[in-house]
Formats: C-alpha cells, sequence, structure tokens
C-alpha cells in the first residue's frame, strides 16, 4: 500500500516538471544571419534582382539621359509590384507607371523577369532641345524583361528590354514607340544599398497629328541608387 500511494504522488510530481520545462528559444543571432543571408543572395534595389523575393521592400531614384526619375518595388505573393515615376527634362514630359513583374527562369546565379507596366505620360510638347517633340496626353504600355547574371558577392550584370508605347489619348491619331535594349551592372555597397549604372540602346519611332510616322536613334543612361528596407 505504501509504495502504491508513492507512485500516485511521484506521478502527477513528474507530469508538473515535464510541463514546465522552459521551450526553447531561437538565438536572435541566428535569425538575424539567416535574415542576412537571405538579402545578399538576392541583393538590389534599383533593377536587381530580377523579381523581389515575397515581404522585400526597395525604394531607389537614378539620374540619366534624357530622365530621372524614381521607383517603389514590392516582393509579394510570387510577384513584384510596384510604381515609377519618370521626368523627361529634355523634352518636358512626366510619366507614372504601375508595374508588375515576376521570375519566370532561375539556373544558379543567373534569373529571368518579364514585366509589364501601365502609367500614363503627359507631354509639354517642349522643343527647345527636341525640335521634333510634340505634346499630349497619352496612354503607356510598357511591356519588358529583365535579366540578372550574378558574378560576383555583391556584382551582378542586368540586362535590360523595354519596349514603351504611348497612345495620343489628346490629341488622338499621336503615338510613340520607343523599344530599346542594354546591360550593365548593379552594385552592392553594404548597409542594403546599392549603385546601378545602364547603358541602353534602340529606336525611338513616332507620329504626330497629321504627320507621318518617322524614326531616329533612341539612347538612355541611367545611374541608380537604391535601398532595402525590408
Amino acid at each position: 500500500m505504501t509504495r502504491l500511494m508513492l507512485v500516485w504522488v511521484l506521478v502527477p510530481l513528474v507530469a508538473v516538471a515535464q510541463e514546465t520545462q522552459p521551450t526553447p528559444v531561437t538565438q536572435p543571432e541566428a535569425t538575424e544571419t539567416a535574415s542576412l543571408e537571405t538579402k545578399q543572395q538576392s541583393f538590389g534595389a534599383v533593377v536587381a534582382p530580377a523579381a523581389m523575393p515575397d515581404g522585400a521592400t526597395a525604394v531607389a531614384g537614378w539620374v540619366g539621359v534624357p530622365e530621372v526619375g524614381v521607383t517603389y518595388r514590392q516582393g509579394m505573393g510570387g510577384w513584384e509590384v510596384g510604381v515609377k515615376g519618370r521626368f523627361d527634362y529634355l523634352r518636358l514630359a512626366v510619366t507614372g507607371e504601375v508595374v508588375a513583374r515576376r521570375q519566370v527562369w532561375t539556373n544558379g546565379a543567373w534569373s529571368v523577369a518579364p514585366e509589364l507596366g501601365l502609367g500614363v505620360t503627359g507631354d509639354t510638347g517642349s522643343q527647345y532641345f527636341d525640335a521634333k517633340n510634340f505634346a499630349g496626353v497619352f496612354l503607356r504600355v510598357n511591356p519588358g524583361l529583365v535579366a540578372t547574371w550574378r558574378v560576383a558577392e555583391t556584382v551582378a550584370v542586368v540586362g535590360v528590354v523595354q519596349a514603351p508605347i504611348d497612345v495620343g489619348l489628346d490629341p488622338t491619331g499621336t503615338w510613340r514607340f520607343k523599344p530599346m535594349g542594354g546591360g550593365g551592372a548593379e552594385i552592392y555597397l553594404g548597409e542594403d544599398l546599392s549603385v546601378l549604372a545602364v547603358g541602353e540602346l534602340g529606336v525611338d519611332a513616332f507620329k504626330e497629328l497629321r504627320g507621318v510616322p518617322q524614326a531616329r536613334l533612341g539612347y538612355g543612361v541611367r545611374l541608380g541608387l537604391g535601398v532595402r528596407l525590408f
């Protein structure tokens, strides 16, 4: 009987002791290290990476010829969504776009993502620099492609193709089509900052009101700086 009573006393005590065992706590250092490694593997803010990973956010700005601009990028649900603002200071034209991008292929250091931008362009028609510029409000459809190749721990070669189409809303019957492609590099500077240099060449085709279609050389140069927020 004494032994039986002893068992009845000990069993509840053992159960309570097991329930009160401290739960293992994940070390903050380990979590921070994993987060840092993820950022380093997909570093970039201006053009790279090919598409932002889920939960990642970046803001960037660039200067160049013929425009300056800013961009906001957000990764969610396997997609990258964002907005871009551009100011063409040679033609005095302003563009705002909503952009979606999705990575469709990756192989080691390579990644490829098509993108599509939709927006509106307002052109003052200033001919101070461009004698063939014309005024109007345009609907912009901007398909493109981004490819990245990570050649070093902090360097990614980037290739870009974009083909913005501006269709005249006021006046109607005007349009501009500027397919261009090029490349450059984005370099990680540390502290979630990266810098970009890209050059592009292509064709600038357009049709003025009551005019005939024309074409000439299209070009662009961008120097950008971006920061990853998350």
